[in-house]
């Protein structure tokens, strides 16, 4: 037993040590990344600097459009969050073995686009210094920056680095002992005491499971609240719809599905992960990705039908700018690359071949499509899209605006790239095992463990309902302009960062003695011979 101990523990650490040994390209890759991020805190600078007359961003009514790269980069980021959570949390509710691989990954993607996509919006704030400053103090729930402020940054980016934090403790604690010495403190920060026992499995068995049932409402919510700020647009031709929701929902899962397989592919060349992220956890993603490809190829087609065939004149207008207009270059490119999203891996599924060369092609082309229709969404109802009688506009990004993107795309790379280079990017397989999850349940229930956690939960839950109830200014009947309370939205994302903290508390929560004093039962001992 010994000797197998000692050589399962060498085995590992090579694994571990064989990781920080990446492919000469990664440091290029990190240079360039590097590069990118300068780039565009330059933008950033020159554009709130020089204010937003060196955008190509204008006012409605003169020539152009005041949404443009920013916003539409701002939801292709948080739709590629939604992919990367929803994998992660599918394969941990419905024991998707298939995906366990992907599972870290998935919520290293969807981390890095919230922070970007947080990044993006501020900057079309035009003051966004100012912005950070009063959003917290003076929001109101019915301006859509409440909802980024709290259901993207307080809500669905906090739940997700619990999520991600609690999966980690284990492989945390063996970098504590194994990983680079410079790091082994924050590795056992990480761990927060983790000894990978059976109560400990067990525990992170249930908070992962409530933390993925809780999490799949709050993805629906943000996303549809998307499509929903352009869906309920009054006098907006080409964005009121009753599909907005759902379409935001379905291109979120394709966009995100290709960049989950795109990086995989490249991960997989880097650190030499081939059979740590194996061809079957990307065919899987890639029949996720095909489905939902051609629920959205139905949804553009039912779109531009109606439209065309039964809209407004504005409608008409917006449509026809879109499909044969200034715009059709774009939109027929968004075609042909959902296209072959859509039909290389379903050739390969109903074929039964498989090809990850043509995989990476098909998730490229995911990526390329919901790029270019998340702008053909934005732009042509603004510049071609007004009721009153506004001549037509264009819009041309300036060089700021590119070089912003590119920056937030350099973020997100550099992001991945540093922590793959120095933490295990494939969860350790033996923590999902189920053997361990029923042998706790033989134990005693904590009782002082489930008291604190009930308290801290019931504590944030009143600080969320106060400050939700001032923000919404019930207690004066809506006639103040300021909250009564100082920083109520603040309030109210703080009560719900604290309600996920909820599951660290019971996860992480040193046990009791009486928890401590039952030993774990050894392999060869029956469940209800220890617990005699």
């Amino acid at each position: 037993m010994a000797d197998r101990t000692t050589t399962d523990t060498s085995t590992r650490h090579e694994e571990l040590v064989s990781q920080t040994r990446p492919h000469p390209i990664w440091y290029l890759l990190v240079g360039i990344a590097l590069l990118c991020v300068g780039f565009g805190a330059f933008c950033f600078w020159y554009q709130d600097h020089y204010h937003f007359i060196t955008s190509g961003l204008r006012n409605l009514g003169f020539g152009g459009a005041p949404w443009g790269l920013h916003v539409g980069f701002y939801v292709i980021f948080v739709g590629v969050s939604f992919a990367g959570i929803t994998v992660a949390a599918m394969a941990r509710l419905f024991k998707v073995k298939e995906l366990q691989p992907v599972t870290r990954l998935a919520e290293l993607i969807t981390i890095t686009a919230l922070i970007s996509g947080s990044a993006a919006i501020l900057a079309d704030l035009g003051r966004p210094f100012d912005g950070v400053i009063k959003l917290p103090r003076y929001a109101r729930p019915q301006s859509p920056f409440y909802g980024t402020f709290t259901m993207i940054g307080a809500g669905y980016l906090f739940s997700t680095l619990v999520f991600f934090f609690l999966a980690g403790r284990a492989d945390a604690a063996r970098m504590a002992n194994q990983g680079p010495k410079l790091l082994r403190p924050l590795y056992r920060v990480w761990a927060l005491g983790y000894s990978d026992s059976v109560q400990e499995r067990h525990r992170h068995h249930i908070t992962s499971y409530w933390l993925s049932l809780t999490i799949f409402p709050l993805l629906i919510i943000v996303q549809s609240t998307e499509g929903f700020i352009f869906g309920l647009q009054v006098g907006r031709p080409g964005w009121y719809s009753p599909l907005q929701p759902a379409a935001f929902v379905t291109l979120a899962g394709v966009s995100g599905t290709g960049v989950l397989i795109v990086v995989s592919l490249i991960l997989r060349r880097l650190f030499s992960l081939r059979d740590k992220l194996p061809d079957s956890a990307l065919r899987w993603l890639g029949n996720l990705m095909w489905v939902l490809a051609a629920i959205y190829l139905y949804f553009m087609l039912a779109e531009e039908m109606t439209a065309t065939y039964a809209g407004p004149r504005s409608d008409r207008n917006v449509a026809h700018a879109i499909v044969t207009g200034v715009y059709a270059p774009y939109f027929w490119l968004t075609v042909v690359a959902l296209g072959t999203c859509f039909v290389v891996p379903f050739y390969m599924f109903i074929t039964k071949k498989s090809s990850i060369t043509w995989l990476g092609v098909a998730a490229s082309g995911g990526i390329i499509g919901a790029i270019t229709k998340r702008l053909l969404i934005i732009v042509p109802s603004q510049t071609h899209g007004a009721r009153i009688q506004f001549s037509s506009g264009s819009y041309t990004p300036s060089w700021v605006e590119f070089g912003f993107v590119v920056g937030l795309v350099g973020l997100m790379a550099l992001l991945i790239l540093l922590f793959t280079r120095f933490f295990p990017i494939v969860p350790d397989p033996e923590l999902m095992k189920s053997d361990a999850y029923e042998r706790a349940k033989k134990w005693p229930h904590d009782r002082l463990r489930i008291t604190v956690t009930v308290a801290w939960a019931l504590v944030s839950l009143s600080l969320l309902g106060v400050g939700l109830a001032d923000s919404l200014r019930m207690w004066t009947g809506g006639n103040e302009i300021d909250p009564r309370i100082p920083y109520s939205p603040l309030l109210f994302a703080f009560g719900v960062m604290m309600m996920f903290c909820t599951a660290i508390v019971y996860e992480a929560l040193p046990g009791s003695k009486s928890e401590d004093s039952h030993p774990e039962p050894s392999e060869s001992v029956a469940p209800e011979e220890t617990a005699a």
